[in-house]
């Protein structure tokens, strides 16, 4: 059972528009194109094209996957839904891990920014960086989207400008200036360094693409997710033409791709080429711009896939608590405290656990794209033609190619020594994520081995029912009319309105999960009281706290129970399992607990 409130609208369409927009454009441009362009030469911008061309695949898969299912987990349930949980709690742990170094990383480098202006200690600028953008984060879904939009449309701004103006230059509209695409040919060819390089660029420039995919998640926050989707994979392709391939060619085109300007601030040294005063300044500004857009993108994304990784049981339930305005606070905390600890890492220890936490996320995001890439294969495979309002163009052949070029850029990074070091502390990382999906698995296995139930003395007359979603299953009906059965009983039943366990997290985001969930525990208690008083049974109910010895606690204090009856569904499917409620309430009361397992449940509540 279920609650289906309308979606609030809480990202609106010109913030979801720009995010999707800004995504695309990250600081690694601004920055990491002048080593591009130096280890490349003036084909570095075919390098931005063929990166861009996976980015777009991938884009594509997940806009067909989106559309057909909007989701706050996005990708992370698209894996869970074809390979399996192992998929979901992988991806969602990976992305979530990804996404917090980011968080650290970009916080550090804002802080060398303002350095150029004001010498400050590098930790404390980055520390204010994130103490603002997790505030931000904290007060409301759509303050992050606002900030996010004005973020990006200085990026943007900046991008339109200099290709405007580089254009301008180079087409010879400037004053004093001709035509010429002499750098282009000049310096040792085109392809001075040779075809292989411009291959093996492909590795870095992908990295600084990361972001679009962003809209997916954010999406599923708006007025109309399948809308937005759809018109963000869509509009990638102009992105990435423009301000990914045009302004490398414009860089390459203005100066020599060898020019010592270009490794070190590409764009600064093209503005100073054209005669344009204050470049420096100007694009520190946008730079700033680029990483504190980075970073608020970075703790939005972390957050909601921790909210995720909640709601499917696969993180603590505390996870998915949210505020009125439907901010996860406890999701943005926690990582947030992780972007913490790496600006701590990176002031105590740069060289050694600061560059570790580096590494070991360096080809996170590939390993996640290519499950993605895998997933859309198989769930193309399960769904009807008919389903799909968005598809992947050319399918089987172009997802089975971008699956192939995913691990061929992965096999380049074992390749190259320098790159070696950071795929396989990322191969660690997800090493340890599976080892660490296996051992909850098996904790949650070990839990059925129940010990033999405290049978009740006496005869109860006053029965408190801890239920949730196994409120209307046929063990626990069974079991009540079995205590009621030829004696005066009451009962008190006790519904926790826990998002996780009512399913609201799974179907709803953090905007509007708290009335979705106040909805279904609301729906399971009057299922519950409607089938005992059916059976003419004496009983009352109420919904407790979302943790449930807390609502169970309170309940005792108000009801003062002869025995308590707790259900739970089967310890591989039961989040109380985990936290071993049950023992937990035995030791906790003085009073007889009844344990039933409600197994006709799990068909209606497992999670999918």
């Amino acid at each position: 059972m279920s609650a289906t409130p309308t979606l609030k609208k809480a990202l609106s369409q010109r913030q979801l528009t720009m995010i999707a927009i800004g995504g695309v454009i990250g600081a690694g441009l601004f920055v990491g194109s002048g080593v591009v362009i130096g280890a490349t030469g003036p084909g570095a911008f075919l390098t931005y094209g063929m990166a861009g061309v996976l980015i777009i695949m991938v884009m594509r898969m997940l806009a067909e996957m989106a559309v057909a299912n909007p989701s706050t987990g996005s990708f992370a349930d698209y894996s869970r839904n074809a390979l399996g949980h192992w998929a979901g709690f992988s991806v969602g742990w990976l992305y979530w891990y990804f996404w917090v170094i980011v968080v650290g990383f970009e916080a550090i480098a804002g802080a060398k920014i303002i350095q150029y202006w004001i010498d400050v200690p590098l930790w404390l600028s980055a520390l204010v960086f994130m103490v603002l953008m997790t505030s931000t984060n904290l007060f409301s879904v759509s303050s992050y989207g606002e900030f996010e939009f004005w973020f990006a449309g200085i990026k943007v701004a900046a991008i339109i400008a200099f290709i405007a103006l580089g254009g301008a230059y180079v087409f010879g509209l400037w004053p004093g200036k001709s035509t010429d695409f002499s750098n282009l040919t000049s310096h040792g060819g085109f392809m001075p360094l040779g075809f292989g390089a411009i291959t093996v660029g492909i590795v870095t420039v992908i990295f600084s693409m990361v972001g679009a995919e962003i809209a997916t998640i954010a999406a599923a926050e708006s007025a109309d997710p399948e809308r937005a989707v759809a018109k963000a994979a869509n509009s990638v392709i102009l992105r990435i033409l423009i301000f990914y391939v045009g302004a490398v060619l414009l860089l390459v085109t203005i100066l020599p791709w060898n020019d010592k300007g270009v490794a070190a601030s590409p764009f600064v040294a093209a503005f100073t080429k054209m005669g344009i005063p204050y470049a420096d300044h100007v694009m520190n500004v946008v730079v700033l711009t680029a990483v504190l857009s980075c970073l608020n993108s970075g703790m939005y994304t972390a957050s909601r896939m921790l909210f995720v990784l909640a709601a499917r049981r696969e993180a603590p339930p505390a996870l998915v608590k949210v505020t009125r305005r439907g901010v996860p606070t406890n999701a943005i905390l926690a990582s947030s405290v992780v972007g913490f600890l790496c600006v701590i890492a990176a002031a105590v220890s740069p060289d050694t656990i600061f560059a570790f936490l580096l590494n070991s996320s360096g080809a996170i995001i590939l390993f996640v794209y290519l499950l993605i890439a895998i997933s859309q294969i198989v769930l193309r495979y399960r769904t009807p033609d008919s389903e799909l309002r968005v598809k992947m163009w050319l399918f089987p052949v172009l997802s089975a190619l971008t699956a192939l070029a995913i691990v061929a850029i992965l096999v380049q990074m074992y390749l190259d020594t320098s790159l070696r070091s950071q795929l396989v502390l990322s191969l660690l990382s997800w090493a340890v994520v599976i080892v660490l999906f296996v051992i909850n698995k098996w904790f949650v296995k070990r839990r059925s081995a129940e010990p033999a139930e405290v049978s009740p003395t006496g005869t109860p007359h006053r029965v408190l029912v801890l239920a949730n979603q196994t409120v209307d299953s046929r063990e626990l009906l069974d079991e009540l009319r079995r205590i009621g059965a030829g004696r005066e009983a009451q009962y008190m039943v006790v519904v926790p309105a826990s998002p996780v366990d009512t399913g609201a997290a799974e179907t709803h985001g953090p905007r509007d999960v708290t009335e979705a969930t106040q909805e279904a525990a609301t729906a399971r208690l009057d299922t519950t009281l409607a089938a005992l008083r059916h059976e003419n049974l004496d009983a009352q109910g109420e919904l407790g706290d979302y943790r449930p010895l807390r609502a169970l606690d309170h309940a005792v204090a108000k009801f003062s129970p002869d025995q308590i009856v707790i259900a739970t569904l089967p310890a591989e499917f039961s989040v109380w399992h985990r936290f071993d409620v049950v023992d937990r309430a035995r030791a906790q009361f003085n009073v007889p607990v009844t344990h039933v397992v409600a197994q006709s449940a799990v068909r209606n509540e497992v999670p999918r």
